[in-house]
């Protein structure tokens, strides 16, 4: 064979068209839920969680970011207010959503769920909203809880509003503490140990018959199910309780096995 016939372009034939073929339309991943998250942009653990919580068939959620500073304080969670609608709008646009839930527990209590769920519904009218604070309250009642040990990462002024906000909403915080981690990416780096021991403080008193661990950006999810049998006591978390707060409001009432005494509640 020649150097001339071995670079010649072979000659192939045209495909078969096989034309426009028949298909069905289901209802998606979402058949049964469509989840939507408005998740803070320096936030490495919500997602994850959600995915270790959310996992039955036909239910699926879908995150949006929203600018934050990477310090915590009032003014720069004051700050976060107005983005909060654009970010819902990029949502999932012309596709019903059956819950909305804004991550950021310190942003909730700063703001007010009232101004949070006004944000979320000028682009959603009428859907069902969650907070980590909607969300906590809803625990607190399905687990019964009446004296409540409060753990985060907040600097102690935002940790003293939120124990006021609580209060005010009938919620008897009975114990705090803090880490005292006002950038948002050093809370998200804390780590699981640290929580367990934290909550073995908390269960050590008789001043607490459940936990509540604030803040989306720690890691609870994967310690709940093992704590609480060790502890004897309930224990939940901004996203652990939000994951299941979505799921009842999206009237999908699964047991989720491993996921701790919450997932195995209904709403009251």
């Amino acid at each position: 064979m020649t150097l001339a016939e071995t670079a010649a372009p072979s000659v192939r034939s045209a495909p078969t068209d096989l034309g426009v073929l028949p298909s069905e339309l289901d209802g998606g991943v979402a058949s049964r839920a469509a989840i939507g998250l408005i998740v803070l942009a320096t936030d490495q653990t919500m997602e994850h969680e959600f995915r270790a919580l959310i996992r039955q068939p036909g239910v699926a959620f879908y995150e949006s970011r929203v600018f934050n500073d990477n310090d915590i304080n009032p003014d720069t969670l004051r700050a976060i207010g107005p983005r909060i609608t654009p970010s819902v709008s990029l949502i999932l646009p012309s596709i019903p959503l059956d819950v909305v839930a804004f991550g950021c527990t310190s942003a909730t209590m700063t703001l007010g769920e009232d101004a949070v769920f006004a944000e979320i519904r000028r682009v959603r009218p009428n859907v069902a909203c969650t907070t980590p604070v909607t969300a906590a309250l809803a625990a607190f009642r399905a687990l019964g809880a009446k004296k409540i040990g409060l753990l985060t990462p907040y600097a102690p002024l935002i940790n003293a509003n939120l124990v006021k906000y609580f209060s005010a909403r009938g919620v008897n915080i009975t114990a705090v503490a803090t880490f005292d981690r006002q950038d948002d990416r050093e809370a998200a780096r804390i780590t699981v140990a640290s929580i367990e021991a934290a909550a073995e403080r908390f269960a050590a008193t008789s001043a607490v018959d459940a936990i509540f661990v604030s803040c989306t950006s720690l890691r609870v999810a994967e310690a709940v199910a093992g704590l609480e049998q060790r502890l004897c006591v309930p224990i939940t978390s901004s996203n652990h309780a939000m994951a299941w707060h979505c799921l009842r409001l999206a009237v999908v009432d699964d047991v989720v096995p491993g996921a701790g005494r919450l997932f195995e509640l209904t709403l009251v």
